[in-house]
């Protein structure tokens, strides 16, 4: 294997996980494989499965679409959309934007993974009540 041809086999991943395949995502990652973003800061295998495990239980839907990506030696980038609905709020579809930093080891494996997105605005700010909060928190501190 190669970088290009796993960095193939994580989008693939990410683009189809599912309750059912979730474990498989082992194969992707080092044991010890880090990973972060806006909630999580987590270390190996089990607690990375454990934040998708807990994604499947709070909103409906999920799937992530790569729109680009690029692989410079042992980094890539991925953007994407995480399309979602939210459980008990009606039927209006979700989406964040974010990106990821991957790096991979010898091995050909992920062992960093870092999501970017900005929790404010792609989440807070849906949410009615912290919404407007937000919204008017981020007109006082615009120039």
């Amino acid at each position: 294997m190669t970088h290009q041809a796993e960095l193939a086999r994580f989008i693939h991943f990410f683009e189809t996980v599912s309750k059912d395949n979730v474990g498989t995502l082992a194969e992707l990652y080092t044991a010890d494989a880090f990973f972060k973003d806006p909630f999580n800061e987590v270390h190996g295998h089990a607690a990375i499965i454990k934040i998708l495990e807990h994604m499947f239980t709070q909103v409906d839907e999920p799937r992530f679409v790569v729109t680009r990506f690029v692989l410079q030696g042992e980094d890539a980038f991925i953007v994407w959309d995480f399309l979602f609905r939210l459980k008990d709020r009606g039927h209006a579809g979700q989406r964040i934007h974010g990106a990821s930093h991957l790096r991979f080891g010898p091995d050909h494996k992920v062992n960093y993974h870092r999501d970017y997105w900005d929790a404010a605005e792609e989440l807070y700010e849906k949410i009615p009540l912290l919404g407007r909060l937000m919204r008017f928190l981020k007109r006082k501190v615009q120039a």
